[in-house]
């Protein structure tokens, strides 16, 4: 895969396409993800889950309906009085903070007050939960349990969606053909679903 191919089958700008390329080239690599098939449908889902490349961490600027995407881990009245209101340009670190702590608090290792939003999504696959950053830091030699800023850096935001990809056998929805199976593999559900679609059929028109 040259840069050339890389930037037409993300729908990157130049600039983009210039930071990314290398890591994301060095990871699929590292990772097994060696057929054109399985690294465009590995440029696809990544690009849903960074918005483009474009976010290596979790945003919790969520809207009072936007909120519904985390469906019964937040009441009615929680989703009111911690939602991004109208008008609003942005919630503050504090309630964006709780909703981390809420909607992630109790599960997958996250068993300390403020685990939640201390283990947030990162990396462009946007790993979350203390006992993902765990095992994802023992694979790729990273103290991410202390430290899970590491994720931030362009290597290692790469190598993290690398690892997840390898580490939840995503080759085998790629090999298949199998968008909406690597989907629920990836999110644990749909969410964004027409965006995968879409960038898979780029990526897969590029990348023969």
């Amino acid at each position: 895969m040259t840069k050339d191919q890389f930037m037409k089958a993300s729908g990157l700008n130049q600039s983009l396409a210039d930071k990314w390329f290398q890591c994301v080239a060095d990871a699929m690599k590292e990772f097994g993800i060696d057929t054109p098939k399985r690294q465009a449908y590995f440029i696809a889902q990544i690009g849903t889950e960074s918005n483009g490349f474009r976010s290596v961490q979790e945003s919790l600027n969520y809207s009072v309906n936007g909120l519904n995407i985390f469906g019964s881990r937040l009441t009615e009245a929680q989703r009111q009085q911690l939602g991004r209101q109208p008008g609003e340009l942005a919630l503050s670190p504090a309630a964006q903070q709780a909703i981390a702590n809420i909607v992630y608090g109790g599960r997958y290792g996250n068993n300390i007050i403020g685990d939640g939003w201390k283990y947030r999504g990162r990396g462009l696959k946007q790993v979350t939960f203390h006992d993902n950053y765990t095992a994802c830091g023992k694979a790729l030699g990273l103290d991410l349990e202390s430290n899970p800023d590491l994720l931030l850096s362009d290597v290692n935001a790469a190598r993290s969606a690398g690892w997840f990809w390898e580490a939840k056998n995503c080759n085998q929805f790629a090999d298949a053909g199998d968008v909406r199976g690597l989907t629920r593999r990836i999110n644990g559900g749909f969410n964004g679903l027409k965006d995968r679609i879409n960038r898979t059929k780029i990526s897969e028109a590029v990348l023969r």
